[in-house]
């Protein structure tokens, strides 16, 4: 009888782990794709708006622009585009499967690396942003495109766009436009310090997680509640931490990314100085070493920062939510044992 009331027990504590384990997987991406949304069309706006004044450096200047352009015009301002993300990483994601599948390249990397499968495995990474570039481009025009002349486009227009801009037909664009393979180093470059920094970010607070929680355990001084937490918590902090610290470091990059992607085609942004009224996009870059030197000399070093505080933002709701789910999660747990 008291057999049945343990293994009822344990699989009710299971059954509460895996929900648990679901839940804060589930929080986390969320607020990464989701939550943050809103934070990524006003940034990328910042980024691409040459003409503003304000840089919006600080979450408090962000915050009232946000509020100004729901004002005016209405919550779909600050979600535009999203579908189009959600693409952008589906894309990614298959066509590095894709490649790894007929390719020697390989989609992880062991313990037991070489410098060899290192190289073999960036190559897979630089193949899969250079497949996903164009599609990319399209996405970037649909976040920052003003919601007040934008067309009520289908959740499938990115992919139209994209194949669009590889074959060179569809919406038609200016004789400013960058060549594919202008912004193929640009792209590249980008994406691969990204992965790398994030990588060995996360790697390294992993370690750090762990060798804490395992001199937690040696001391025996870790509750049942903590050992359940170090099961699931460690991770989504190093994930956390290594995408804000690749996001802060590889700013000014994607400032420079995102203006040689918008330029050329046609798109219409909305006035980050004032919250209403549209600019347009009439950048003449060359390249990439060109829009460096023009933006230092124009708008000076801050200006491959514009839109800043609303990466502050973005972090401080991930941290929050995580937090939250932490008290949540600890609650539940404490009431189950």
């Amino acid at each position: 009888m008291y057999g049945c009331y343990t293994v009822t027990f344990l699989g009710s504590k299971e059954q509460l782990n895996r929900f648990a384990g679901f839940g804060i997987g589930l929080a986390s991406l969320f607020t990464e794709n989701v939550l943050a949304h809103p934070c990524i069309v006003l940034r990328r706006q910042c980024q691409v708006n040459y003409h503003a004044r304000h840089y919006h450096l600080t979450p408090f200047t962000v915050i009232n622009i946000m509020y100004s352009f729901n004002k005016t015009q209405g919550p779909r301002a600050l979600w535009k585009g999203m579908g189009s993300t959600f693409i952008v990483q589906g894309v990614t994601l298959g066509a590095e499967g894709i490649i790894s599948e007929f390719t020697p390249l390989p989609r992880e990397i062991s313990h037991k690396w070489n410098p060899k499968q290192i190289g073999e495995h960036l190559l897979l990474k630089s193949l899969t942003y250079i497949v996903a570039m164009p599609f990319y481009s399209a996405s970037l025009i649909e976040t920052v495109q003003s919601e007040i002349i934008r067309d009520n486009a289908g959740i499938l227009e990115c992919i139209k766009e994209g194949i669009g801009r590889v074959i060179g037909m569809g919406v038609p664009h200016s004789k400013r436009l960058l060549p594919l393979l202008s912004l193929v180093f640009p792209t590249v470059l980008h994406g691969v310090l990204h992965y790398i920094i994030s990588s060995i970010i996360q790697k390294i607070i992993l370690l750090v997680l762990k060798r804490k929680a395992y001199n937690s355990h040696l001391a025996e001084s870790t509750s049942p509640v903590q050992s359940m937490l170090d099961a699931y918590f460690p991770e989504l902090i190093a994930n956390f931490a290594a995408s804000l610290c690749s996001d802060v470091i590889l700013y000014p990059l994607e400032t420079v990314l995102h203006r040689l992607h918008i330029q050329g085609t046609r798109t219409i942004i909305d006035n980050t100085d004032l919250g209403y009224e549209v600019l347009p996009i009439n950048t003449q870059y060359e390249g990439m070493r060109d829009c460096i030197n023009t933006i230092r000399q124009e708008e000076g070093m801050l200006g491959f920062y514009k839109g800043f505080g609303a990466v502050v933002i973005q972090y401080t709701l991930h941290a929050a939510v995580l937090q939250i789910t932490k008290i949540i999660y600890s609650t539940l747990l404490q009431n189950s044992v």
